[in-house]
């Protein structure tokens, strides 16, 4: 059986027909990300039953699929179980740091790691759960039902997925896209020109005939209205594979032609090449074992801006199409780099010296099972983590843990301006230190759903969301948001009424860290 057969986000089970399962737990998690990991082995030191309904056939998310070198900030802002993670790789590749922890990772390491903790937890993952149907009543979710005809009954439900798909056929209110200005009183969200990282550093003409623009477009580039600074619209940030690159000859397999492979896709990087700029692999992070997290850098690289917008709300039939567009692009994109003879020998050459690392994602070809879906969904509530709390001009007194990345969005839009190529959208601004995120940011409001809390999806303007959307806070909050479905079974009351003193005291006992200072 080919690797391409197993790269997909979605294919409807075509085996026999088997009889549907009833299951019923303490908290439900959907989505065996590490937020839901992270979830799961909090519940069970509380002594709640979990179990996990994860979408895919593996457990962690982006950390398990190639997001070898973790976003941080702040090491000093990740306490609990995200840091007893970073410890077990630390104790497992030999960390020389104080703290014992590490920062850097094979994939399959982090995948062994958390199969281990769940193993031992005796918590049980469900893969291949497509989540179809949500039942509520009075304003609580009370099962909610797979393709496959699982049933999940619970008092607590968590939606630890990268899109927030239970809490949209929830009825919970979120935004999909790129906020103006005006709605928060922001300065960094909306259409964003200005920001010189990852855009064009020579000039390139759109055209596929230079110059003519009666000859159409080269492939990725639209003709869209650039719009004005700040100005909303329904753009979403680039997603990617971040890839798993080998430079160990002994354990490599080379860049692989895809299928229907169509060279002309890459006319732009092509021209840009020729252009005088070399540096679409240039954001190669080492990490262990000859290995590299390549991710998107320059102009023209890995991220395949623009095609992305319909993932957010999209059918899981349409997001499979979108997964193997996003396939085919990146992994075209390294063999076109490789192979093809309009780039120079040099290039190709350097190129060659990567390759798939034969020791991971195996059932793959070496290739990432997770597409990196850095925005979706996001959440509204009663709070909206925006730039105001980044910056430190807004503290919210409820907090449920720590962000200190950056303000960072990828583009979101390549555009013709006057007759030349342009990116749009890209923003990397830090923030003024770490700063908490409220409680009431991870809960839905109350008149609409009282049993469920989104670590993942939280309510955040688009801009603050790109600080707090890395792995180690996703864990942070999947560690809080269990606790707190656990306080509220055991004082049985909805989410929005949980005394926060019983939550905060709760969460520094188990080593969260709530405040700079703190």
């Amino acid at each position: 059986m080919s690797a391409f057969s197993n790269l997909y986000y979605y294919k409807p089970d075509q085996s026999l027909p088997r009889q549907p399962i009833r299951i019923e737990a303490d908290l439900c998690i959907y989505g065996g990300t590490p937020a839901g990991v992270a979830a799961a082995i909090q519940a069970s030191r509380m002594g709640l039953k979990a179990v996990i309904a994860e979408f895919s056939q593996h457990v962690g998310g982006m950390t398990s699929s190639g997001l070898g070198r973790t976003d941080v900030g702040n090491i000093l802002a990740i306490g609990g179980i995200s840091s007893e993670f970073y410890q077990a790789l630390g104790q497992h590749y030999g960390s020389e740091e104080p703290d014992g922890r590490t920062w850097a990772l094979e994939p399959h390491v982090a995948e062994r790691i958390f199969m281990e903790w769940l193993q031992q937890a005796g918590i049980p993952v469900y893969f291949k759960q497509h989540l179809d149907t949500v039942e509520l009543q009075s304003g609580r979710i009370t099962q909610i039902k797979m393709e496959d005809g699982n049933i999940y009954t619970a008092p607590m439900f968590i939606d630890a997925s990268y899109e927030g798909d239970l809490l949209a056929r929830a009825g919970v209110s979120y935004h999909v896209g790129r906020e103006s200005n005006t709605v928060y009183k922001e300065i960094l969200n909306g259409i964003h020109f200005g920001h010189p990282k990852h855009n064009f550093t020579a000039w390139v003409d759109p055209y596929v005939i230079e110059g003519k623009i009666d000859s159409g477009l080269l492939p990725g580039i639209t003709n869209a209205a650039p719009g004005v600074q700040g100005q909303g619209d329904e753009s979403v940030q680039a997603y990617n594979f971040r890839i798993c690159l080998s430079s160990n000859p002994d354990n490599q397999l080379p860049f692989p032609e895809p299928p229907n492979y169509n060279r002309d896709e890459f006319a732009l990087l092509a021209r840009y090449i020729r252009n005088g700029v070399w540096d679409a692999l240039k954001l190669n992070k080492v990490m262990p074992g000859g290995k590299s997290d390549l991710n998107n850098w320059g102009a023209i690289s890995t991220d395949y801006i623009g095609q992305n917008y319909a993932w957010p709300e999209a059918s899981y039939a349409v997001r499979e199409q979108l997964f193997q567009k996003h396939l085919h692009y990146n992994m075209g994109m390294l063999y076109f780099l490789a192979n093809d003879d309009t780039i120079p020998a040099a290039i190709r050459a350097e190129v060659k010296t990567w390759g798939l690392p034969a020791d991971e994602f195996t059932t793959t070809g070496g290739w990432p099972h997770q597409l990196y879906i850095r925005e979706a969904r996001r959440m509204i509530s009663d709070v909206v983590m925006t730039e105001h709390h980044c910056r430190h001009f807004r503290t919210e007194e409820d907090s449920v843990g720590l962000a200190a990345y950056t303000m960072d969005s990828h583009n979101c839009r390549r555009l013709v301006l006057d007759g030349r190529c342009i990116n749009e959208g890209n923003v990397e601004i830090s923030p003024n230190g770490p700063y908490p995120i409220s409680y009431r940011a991870i809960i839905p409001k109350g008149e609409e759903c009282t049993n469920l809390v989104v670590p993942v999806c939280l309510s955040s303007s688009h801009i603050a969301y790109g600080s707090i959307r890395m792995e180690p806070v996703f864990m942070i909050l999947g560690q809080s948001a269990s606790t707190a479905a656990a306080l509220a079974i055991q004082h049985q009351c909805a989410l929005q009424d949980l005394d926060y003193g019983l939550l905060r005291e709760q969460l520094l006992l188990d080593g969260q860290i709530l405040h700079v200072n703190s």
